[in-house]
């Protein structure tokens, strides 16, 4: 399986955006409340979300990190500072940090980010998640024709994959 980053909302502006004012009548509480349900037979406890963050300096960083073979480590720890723990993943200062702790070397980040070195590889995955109708994530297509979006129970996968055995 090949992971790619993408970026859902890319008119979100660069310091992010109260999800109450994206999405009037939203219910952070109730959306926080489902998350945890869901997280809390695998040892997940989801923070409250508020914010909206602009999520491009992260999916840069994770490109830095997938070429040097750190992509799935540092784009989980992106995940886990987002949705456990509340961190804006859209400062350079915590896209930094979380990018050093993750082992990156993040002056060489810092400097492959102010020169864009990754804008192209995002804009096309985003062409990719555009021609498969992508509004939810995760979303996963499997063999170029069928989409699952969401995080969904191992059984959904199993039914997707067993159309193609």
């Amino acid at each position: 399986m090949e992971w790619k980053g993408y970026e859902l909302h890319p008119e979100t502006p660069p310091q992010g955006v109260k999800l109450s004012i994206l999405f009037p009548g939203f219910n952070p509480e109730s959306m926080v409340e489902r998350l945890r349900r869901a997280g809390t037979p695998y040892g997940i406890s989801f923070n409250k979300i508020e914010r909206l963050s602009n999520s491009r300096l992260s999916l840069e960083a994770s490109e830095f990190a997938r070429d040097r073979g750190s992509y799935e480590k540092l784009h989980s720890r992106f995940f886990e500072a987002y949705f456990l723990e509340g961190r804006d993943i859209g400062s350079l200062e915590t896209v930094l940090e979380i990018a050093d702790e993750a082992g990156l070397d993040k002056v060489e980040l810092k400097e492959a980010l102010h020169k864009g070195i990754y804008r192209d590889r995002l804009q096309e995955h985003r062409e990719l998640g555009l021609r498969y109708t992508v509004a939810g994530l995760p979303t996963f297509i499997i063999n170029g024709e069928d989409k699952i979006v969401g995080a969904r129970e191992y059984e959904t996968f199993a039914r997707a994959v067993s159309n193609y055995l």
